[in-house]
């Protein structure tokens, strides 16, 4: 009975293989697709550079700034209460501010 019912799953499985490849349809590239790709990188490439600088990198320095100064408050708190300064997180945050306030300048020149 078990022999069986594993001959039926095989025997459908070999089935919908069939199916699928009859039905399926292999598409092959015409031309030059890496020139293709490239030139239309490069006609969209300007406007993914002003998108990414005029609101992606604000949004993100934006996020940093206000998570900066939320933990140098609640540090400042910590400080008060427990009498010990805790510097990884403020300046771990500090880090990533300056980074992403100054990668417009380089990170195009990189990609």
């Amino acid at each position: 009975m078990m022999r069986k019912k594993a001959m039926r799953a095989l025997l459908l499985v070999g089935l919908l293989a069939v199916m699928i490849s009859m039905c399926s349809m292999t598409a092959f590239a015409a031309g030059d697709v890496a020139g293709a790709i490239e030139q239309t990188w490069n006609t969209a490439k300007a406007q993914i550079q002003t998108v990414v600088n005029n609101v992606v990198f604000p949004v993100v320095d934006m996020i940093l700034a206000i998570l900066f100064f939320v933990k140098v408050g609640t540090s400042y708190f910590e400080y008060r209460k427990h009498g010990q300064f805790e510097f990884a997180a403020p300046c771990i945050l500090f880090a990533c501010l300056i980074f992403t306030l100054t990668a417009p300048l380089y990170i195009w020149s990189i990609l």
